[in-house]
This record gives C-alpha cells, sequence and structure tokens, in this order.
C-alpha cells in the first residue's frame, strides 16, 4: 500500500520509498523481474502524472539485481502518463 496524497505535505519520498524498498525485497527474494501498479494513483488520489516521475526515477536511481521492471497500468492515461517519463 502506498501512501495518501496530500496538497499540505509533500510525501514524495515516501512513494520513492515503496519503490525503493520493493526492490530491496526482490533483491532479497533474488527476483529477476518485478511488476509495478501506478501506485498510490487510485482511491489515495495521487496524481499519475507526479507518480509516473516518481516511480520511473526511482527505479532508475536504485541499485538493484532485478533485471527487468515493468509498469502494469490499469488505463490509457496511466500509460501515457508513464510512457512520457521513460524517454
Amino acid at each position: 500500500m502506498g501512501p495518501v496524497w496530500s496538497g499540505e505535505e509533500d510525501r514524495s519520498e515516501l512513494l520513492a520509498s515503496c519503490h525503493r524498498e520493493s526492490l530491496r525485497v526482490a533483491d532479497e527474494l533474488g527476483a529477476k523481474t518485478v511488476a509495478f501498479p501506478a501506485i498510490s494513483t487510485g482511491i489515495f488520489r495521487w496524481p499519475v502524472e507526479d507518480a509516473a516521475r516518481i516511480a520511473v526515477e526511482t527505479v532508475r536511481q536504485t541499485e538493484t539485481r532485478v533485471e527487468e521492471v515493468r509498469f502494469v497500468l490499469f488505463d490509457e492515461r496511466a500509460y501515457e502518463a508513464f510512457a512520457s517519463q521513460m524517454h
């Protein structure tokens, strides 16, 4: 479960931590692939464009033995937001 978005408090580090800790656990388990949803963008109201930026930046900056990370997204809007961060 990810953090709830707040317009009054920057919780970006909490969202980034979800991705980093997942990769850490994957390393402990010896996983070679990981799939992430658009964490916190549903009922936790995180703006999908911002969540995409945080997720992609965090995965790129995190040292890991995971060989493949996939973002498994629920609609075209989320896909476009994540795709725009991949370039």
